[in-house]
């Protein structure tokens, strides 16, 4: 491990707004703050979105600086990419934010029926070859309907048309309400209309300069 990333993981312990669960803490266990997200963590009782794949965190904290009157938590298993938003939002002091470490496969063991009203999902992993890995397939929607209130939304957007068209056809399959489907933000100029859409990651901002358009997909469960 390079001496930079390992000042990074012994920073992560000091910051009071990351969770790093061991493995056994949450493998068919359920985390000691599922349930108690709003009362123990942020003190108040306001709608949850949930980042799955934060990477750095760049949604996140966008997101919380816009709607100081939700909280938002980001979920990412790489250390060293959380460190970054961690960071940011203790030095900015926001209130209203919180990371967690730890595999999308676990993430009914950190939160409880209706607790969510919302998940982003910013450039995860295309998955070209295993869909069953797509974190947009039904086995994982299927996840997320356990914790998700009724008529949560679920937004994708990714630089992967195979991933947004796939996505787009699980929920028409599903009869999930698509409320936009979008396959280049910025040439048809949704993110003007959707002001969120133009907050740029360190990933997206690298498939912008291979000249990737950017999908947006979002629908809501019945």
């Amino acid at each position: 491990m390079g001496k930079d990333k390992y000042r990074r993981f012994q920073e992560n312990l000091t910051f009071g707004c990351l969770h790093q669960p061991p493995f056994e803490a949450v493998f068919r266990k359920d985390y000691h703050l599922k349930g108690a997200w709003n009362s123990v963590v942020f003190g108040r009782e306001v709608p949850i979105c949930v980042e799955l794949g934060c990477g750095k965190g760049e949604y996140t904290l966008a997101l919380a600086h816009k709607y100081p009157e939700r909280h938002f938590i980001g979920v990412d298993i790489k250390g060293a990419r959380l460190w970054r938003g961690a960071k940011t939002a203790t030095e900015e002091a926001l209130s209203n934010v919180a990371f967690v470490r730890t595999r999308i496969e676990f993430i009914e063991s950190f939160f409880a029926p209706n607790e969510v009203d919302e998940i982003w999902i910013t450039f995860p992993d295309p998955q070209p070859n295993k869909e069953r890995k797509r974190l947009t397939h039904p086995m994982f929607i299927e996840r997320y309907q356990r914790f998700l209130r009724s008529g949560a939304t679920i937004h994708l957007k990714t630089d992967s048309r195979e991933l947004h068209d796939f996505t787009c056809e699980v929920a028409h399959t599903l009869h999930y309400p698509v409320l936009h489907a979008c396959p280049d933000i910025y040439a048809l100029g949704l993110n003007q209309e959707i002001e969120i859409l133009s907050v740029r990651t360190f990933y997206e901002q690298q498939f912008l300069a291979m000249g990737k358009p950017i999908t947006y997909l979002a629908f809501s469960l019945p």
